[in-house]
């Protein structure tokens, strides 16, 4: 039976947090072990340098960071492809001939680019590789003929646009692209991650995250900080559980449902103090990144191994875009030498 290949990456911006693996690395890593798909999995370079042009030593130092994080939560190299996305010059083609698909008043209502651009807080020097990443977003997800693009609620304007550029293309050239489908995590707590400042999502450059590498001193602290309901001023009086920071990651990442149930109530009805909850997040959390963070090591202590993974995906990555973009350049025309040699047989 075919496999059903998908593209998802991340940025490599800094190390992955807990967002990321709710987000997207364990659905990921579950589709991965079912056996009935081909991962390709993409290290965004290019895109992360779209908002730091002025920093590449910054992109550099993570490039391999955002590796060992997939390979710490369970991605297997020998099923998954890991790339990097500058090292397949493809994509940059490929984007060029989207680029003509798209207009600008599309890219500035895509809510995605809309937020981000509010968090970058760029004013009127709006980078216009920033403004027009949706592109290259669709680019990387087309190259690869993914079908299904794991991702968090963020991201689907995002595939959405890239469904849009899949349709022009096909309707004013032929039928050459694949349209993609997002998957969201099935828990619904998972797909937007708060932070641990209560802003509505975990992010690197709020400084709000908890990272998968993190120590146990580490991610004691930070949990024992987080913020939770500020009407819940005493042990007595009744709290907010639902948009509680502190029950949204149990109910995410807490294995005993019906102690959480329990505590939920208690919290809700007056008389559980935020320490007592906290102390038993802790538990959850050290519990549950604890052989994240030992196979993490274990990879960082075997780097040639993989550089090595690395490389191997990064060609055959590139080989199926070149594939990718040949049809392109064949459907609009481009491809003269190509065309003159046919007509010449």
């Amino acid at each position: 039976m075919e496999k059903i290949r998908f593209l998802t990456g991340e940025r490599p911006t800094g190390r992955l947090h807990i967002g990321h693996f709710a987000g997207a690395l364990q659905s990921r890593v579950e589709m991965q072990n079912t056996g009935k798909y081909e991962p390709f999995i993409m290290v965004a370079d290019m895109q992360a340098l779209t908002d730091n042009a002025d920093n590449p030593q910054k992109i550099k130092e993570n490039v391999f960071e955002v590796v060992l994080d997939n390979l710490a939560v369970g991605i297997d190299p020998a099923v998954s492809t890991i790339f990097i996305q500058s090292q397949v010059p493809e994509l940059t083609e490929l984007t060029t001939f989207y680029m003509n698909l798209v207009t600008l008043a599309r890219l500035e209502r895509n809510p995605t680019v809309k937020s981000e651009l509010k968090t970058k807080d760029f004013k009127n020097n709006i980078p216009v590789g920033f403004l027009t990443y949706p592109i290259s977003q669709a680019a990387d997800i087309t190259a690869f003929d993914a079908t299904v693009v794991p991702c968090g609620e963020d991201q689907l304007p995002m595939i959405e646009q890239t469904r849009e550029i899949v349709r022009t293309f096909n309707r004013l050239y032929g039928e050459t692209l694949v349209e993609p489908d997002a998957i969201l995590p099935d828990n619904k707590h998972a797909r937007r991650v708060p932070g641990t400042d209560g802003n509505f999502k975990m992010s690197k450059s709020l400084n709000n995250c908890i990272y998968l590498a993190d120590e146990p001193d580490v991610i004691k602290s930070k949990i024992m900080s987080m913020y939770t309901d500020p009407n819940h001023i005493r042990v007595e009086d009744k709290g907010d559980t639902k948009n509680n920071p502190v029950f949204i990651y149990l109910d995410i990442f807490g294995k005993d449902k019906a102690k959480i149930k329990e505590l939920k109530e208690h919290y809700e009805r007056g008389g559980l103090g935020d320490v007592v909850v906290k102390k038993y997040l802790n538990e959850v959390m050290q519990e549950f990144l604890e052989p994240i963070r030992e196979n993490r090591k274990y990879y960082a202590e075997h780097m040639d191994a993989v550089y090595k993974i690395v490389e191997d995906g990064c060609k055959r990555a590139r080989s199926i875009a070149q594939a990718t973009l040949k049809r392109v350049r064949d459907a609009v025309g481009v491809n003269y030498f190509e065309t003159i040699k046919n007509l010449k047989k």
